[in-house]
């Protein structure tokens, strides 16, 4: 966690969170990590499936328990 750069919520990366939901009717928390990314020009790493055909993602499905 201490590698990370903390970064504050300004309005203008609000706006752009607001834009990305409009676009591709995600919840809020989800599109301020990608205006987030895009912004920083950052490649956003994640398993959420919601996230698995956007742009700048890179989607990796969770592996299931085996038993």
């Amino acid at each position: 966690m201490e590698q990370g750069q903390v970064v504050d919520l300004d309005r203008a990366m609000a706006l752009a969170a607001a834009r990305v939901s409009l676009e591709h009717d995600l919840p809020l928390a989800d599109c301020i990590m990608l205006a987030t990314a895009r912004h920083y020009r950052a490649t956003l790493w994640t398993q959420d499936a919601d996230f698995e055909s956007i742009e700048g993602v890179r989607y990796f499905p969770k592996l299931q328990n085996r038993p």
